[in-house]
């Protein structure tokens, strides 16, 4: 039943509505992501780097969310959807990735316009946040809804799925029982966790340059070594895409399928999660997390994803007219690494799967806390927050050691039901999150460099005036 669901709302349901949205948001707002394309690198200079004892800096908020959208799916998602719908499904992960930038900028900015002051003068916020506030009380049933699907999703399933990989990738590589690595995650992560967003932001700030970093330079080796086939390799992409190879995966149905499903699951933009990271960094207006959010997906999915699928296709291990099912995920990654860099390529693959894992955990714990604070009201209530987090740990250890099989099929039928409250709640709240990014375009026109926000600007949308007083 859980699969009959899931194969619904992905293959036609979410299809329309992702793509739809996504192609709404960018015509709507003339381009946005590609209009501010050079501005979203201004996130790596000094100034964004700025912080406080209670707030996330813009690149903390950043690297925090590039640590929940790099892991799993850009090693073994992008290898899944090369095996099941052909290498036509890199494609459709490119224009769910070039769509879901306008998303992530609409749905990021809706975040940093609804957000919540907390007693210690912190953020929270997210979707269930902006639902409420945006929509008004009379919508609280559905914030609630959102709020539950993304704790079952990230605070539950994802966590025990990420330390699954995490641990059979380890056995694989190294032959380390899959216990001790559970029990090893589950220490490291608690020892994180324990200090609040704060310590996982400082955490996430150092790791996740390095891994996405080291991961993109072992693919640039790799295109390097085969840089005559480049164009080759692109052109059967686009040509698998539209059915024009018919003995490659499963015709174009499947590669837009898999290309959608994995892209979401990869970039998350529209899914609704990066938005509780994106509320909690300290900006002038919410134009600008906006911004930063939509470069986060182009790291993921242009980027990262595309390096993946080329050292893949690059490789003689994956054999497009060959549908082998015994050998697809992060395998397939590792057996295509080792035939460019020889056998320690499958070394590199665990290490980078055990790095983007534990960074996925950290941000899927975040996010439950986010839903747990949200639906109990307890921000501050200590006892709360601490038996999630010792939940989470013991997630973290029985993922390990578990057939996770029907918890892979709750957690695509979550993540659907996630994306699709989202985006309703997207549509219904573009106007408002519209004349935002118009609040922040007017005043960059009038040559203000650093444009500013505060509630009083906007007296009828309901926003919380001590998240945003005049600057």
């Amino acid at each position: 039943m859980l699969t009959i669901l899931s194969d619904l709302l992905w293959s036609k349901v979410l299809i329309a509505v992702l793509i739809g949205l996504g192609v709404w948001f960018t015509v709507a707002s003339r381009f946005v992501q590609f209009r501010y394309f050079g501005n979203m690198f201004s996130i790596l200079s000094c100034k964004n780097r700025q912080h406080d004892d209670k707030h996330l800096s813009s690149f903390q908020a950043l690297v925090l969310s590039v640590a929940g959208r790099v892991g799993g799916g850009n090693i073994a998602g992008v290898a899944v959807a090369i095996t099941l719908g052909g290498p036509g499904a890199i494609f459709w992960m490119w224009i769910v990735g070039l769509m879901g930038m306008a998303t992530s900028f609409f749905e990021c900015t809706l975040a940093q316009m609804y957000k919540s002051s907390e007693e210690d003068g912190s953020y929270r916020g997210g979707p269930a946040f902006y639902i409420e506030r945006g929509l008004g009380k009379h919508w609280k049933w559905l914030s609630v809804i959102f709020s539950i699907l993304l704790f079952a999703t990230f605070g539950i399933a994802f966590t025990t799925l990420q330390s699954y990989s995490v641990a059979t990738s380890l056995e694989d590589a190294f032959g380390i029982p899959l216990y001790f690595s559970g029990i090893g995650l589950a220490l490291v992560v608690g020892l994180i966790i324990f200090g609040g967003v704060k310590r996982i932001a400082q955490v996430a700030e150092v790791l996740v340059p390095i891994m996405a970093g080291g991961y993109l330079l072992i693919a640039i080796i790799v295109i390097a070594l085969n840089l005559s086939e480049i164009p080759a390799m692109l052109e059967l992409i686009v040509k698998s895409a539209f059915g024009l190879e018919p003995a490659i995966g499963g015709g174009i149905g499947a590669a837009i399928m898999m290309g959608v499903k994995r892209g979401l699951f990869s970039n998350e933009a529209g899914l609704g999660s990066a938005p509780n990271v994106a509320a909690v960094a300290y900006v002038p207006h919410p134009a600008n997390q906006g911004i930063v959010q939509s470069f986060s997906v182009f790291i993921d999915t242009i980027l990262l994803c595309t390096c993946t699928a080329l050292i893949i296709l690059l490789g003689s291990a994956y054999d497009p007219s060959i549908q082998d099912s015994s050998v697809q995920g992060v395998a397939l990654t590792q057996a295509s690494l080792a035939t460019h860099l020889g056998e320690w390529g499958r070394v590199f693959v665990s290490i980078a799967l055990l790095l983007f894992g534990f960074s996925t955990i950290l941000y899927n714990y975040y996010l439950g806390e986010n839903s747990v604070s949200y639906v109990t009201h307890s921000g501050n209530n200590d006892f709360v927050m601490n038996a999630f987090r010792v939940i989470t740990i013991c997630l973290c250890c029985v993922g390990a050691i578990l057939d996770l099989g029907t918890v892979f099929a709750f957690a695509d039928l979550t993540m659907g039901l996630l994306a699709l409250v989202n985006l309703i709640a997207l549509a219904m709240l573009f106007k408002p999150a519209k004349r935002v990014m118009k609040h922040y375009e007017d005043q960059r026109k009038m040559g203000v460099t650093t444009p500013t926000f505060a509630a009083e600007d906007f007296p009828d949308l309901n926003l919380d005036e001590s998240a945003w007083p005049k600057r």
